[in-house]
């Protein structure tokens, strides 16, 4: 996945390849949650696709429904997907994070070992 701490550091070019794949990896997670809630919102509140949409993307963007939830169904769902949406936020953070963070202690301790 990365490179060991005794390989030399990846070339910029390398390396913002590698950090492109882990963003659309991050993309990826999110639009496989969106169409999730969009799912779930349809299925068991019986929303429209577009309400439905609406308010997958304001649970996941953590800013709450938009529409009154009226199935128990759909209250067990809307929970669950909020509880789920703030993990993913915090995945998906750190999916795109993990390679600077690997670069950072990679450069640090190449320096520690030429001192």
């Amino acid at each position: 996945m990365f490179e060991h701490h005794k390989q030399p550091l990846l070339s910029p070019r390398e390396f913002l390849i590698r950090q492109g794949i882990y963003f659309f990896v991050a993309i990826g997670i999110i639009a496989g949650s969106l169409a999730m809630g969009i799912l779930g919102y349809h299925f068991f509140e019986n929303l429209s696709w577009i309400d439905s949409l609406v308010n997958a993307s304001m649970i996941l963007g953590g800013m709450g429904p938009v529409n009154e939830l009226h199935t128990n169904a759909g209250k067990l769902f809307a929970s669950f997907y909020a509880l789920y949406s703030g993990i993913v936020f915090l995945v998906s953070v750190g999916v795109i994070v993990a390679p600077l963070y690997h670069r950072f202690l990679h450069r640090f301790h190449l320096e520690a070992e030429e001192a």
